[in-house]
């Protein structure tokens, strides 16, 4: 069920009203804080990581250099084109993953902020026959089928990280128009029209994952969300996405300059 092309309140992205330098300078903190968040929350640990799309050029994306998310600072961040080649001349370390971000974006226009994670409680969902399926309210995003990117399928043995654009590319395709892309023996991918929906997209469905296991773990028959409720929900949510964004800066980042 695509539910990306709502235009309820929440969807304009942090640019919205501003001049350019000034959009520019709050998207960047606001990748910061980003990091910082996820790595808070427990969806980020030592890898990971998080990008947006370039708040006055779509053609680009912004990611920090290849750090731990909860070290990140306004100066790691670097700025790359759609096909994952690092701009203006920065010869920094780059996450290798970085292909994920360039390639969803070079597919999806709409999205403007991509998680990668490797949370424990979402990767047995794409090693088992056993869907992720929307159980919270709060995961609402999670409805219809939640694909599941398989390497094997396209590329054969490998070490299972997307190393270059032909790999990203395959990813972006099983992501399709959906929120959530489960990657088999790897972790997952969420998307967002800014970064506020993509980090509580990460979050949320890091947790509807450990409450569907202790659902399932009871013995009994799971009722899951109906495709109305995930609906009806996620128009809820986007109008109050702002509440949790604001307290987890206020947790977990430090006044930025």
């Amino acid at each position: 069920m695509n539910l990306d092309h709502d235009t309820s309140p929440g969807g304009a992205g942090p640019s919205r009203g501003m001049s350019p330098a000034a959009s520019a300078g709050t998207v960047s903190n606001d990748l910061v804080a980003a990091n910082r968040i996820l790595a808070g929350l427990g969806v980020l640990d030592g890898f990971g990581h998080v990008s947006v799309r370039h708040p006055d050029r779509p053609d680009r994306y912004l990611m920090s250099r290849a750090c731990p998310p909860e070290h990140v600072e306004a100066g790691d961040i670097m700025a790359f084109d759609l096909d994952s080649a690092p701009l203006d001349g920065d010869l920094r370390t780059p996450y290798l993953e970085r292909f994920i971000h360039g390639r969803i974006y070079a597919s999806r226009p709409d999205v403007r902020a991509v998680v990668h994670s490797h949370a424990p409680a979402v990767v047995p969902f794409a090693a088992s026959s056993v869907p992720l399926a929307p159980i919270s309210h709060m995961a609402s995003f999670l409805g219809g089928d939640v694909p599941v990117f398989e390497m094997r399928e396209h590329f054969g043995m490998t070490d299972l990280l997307i190393r270059d654009n032909d790999q990203g590319a395959r990813l972006a395709e099983a992501v399709a128009d959906g929120a959530v892309v489960l990657m088999r023996g790897h972790g997952f991918c969420a998307v967002g029209r800014d970064l506020p929906e993509a980090v509580f997209r990460a979050h949320y469905t890091q947790q509807n994952a450990d409450l569907q296991h202790r659902a399932i773990g009871l013995g009994g028959a799971v009722k899951y969300l109906s495709p109305c409720e995930c609906e009806l929900a996620t128009r809820t949510n986007r109008q109050v996405m702002g509440r949790p964004w604001a307290l987890w800066k206020s947790k977990f980042v430090a006044a930025l300059d």
